[in-house]
């Protein structure tokens, strides 16, 4: 018997968080350098996993509306970690690459 596409699609235990981040991103017309860290930590978070369809779809959408493909959102992250932090000191001590 075959599994459902239901039962293979596993839900991120950072979903949550997540959905909501995604949903703040898509407001932004004009990123700063922390949407565009956040927008590529998402990125790599859900590359390849087996689930949350949604985010992936919105995480194509927000580089969409920025006009930008993957390579450039990564390029300009790489940049934006060379000169200095992106996250501030509230973010600290909470490892979120999960």
């Amino acid at each position: 018997m075959a599994e459902s596409t239901q039962q293979r699609e596993q839900r991120h235990p950072q979903y949550s968080t997540d959905r909501e981040l995604l949903n703040q991103l898509l407001q932004q017309r004009e990123p700063r350098d922390r949407h565009l860290a956040d927008l590529a930590r998402l990125r790599i978070r859900y590359r390849g996993f087996p689930g949350a369809g949604d985010i992936q779809r919105d995480l194509d959408r927000a580089l969409e509306q920025w006009r930008m493909d993957e390579e450039a959102l990564f390029t300009r992250t790489r940049r934006i970690h060379q000169v200095g932090r992106v996250y501030t000191s509230q973010d600290e001590g909470q490892e979120d690459w999960a």
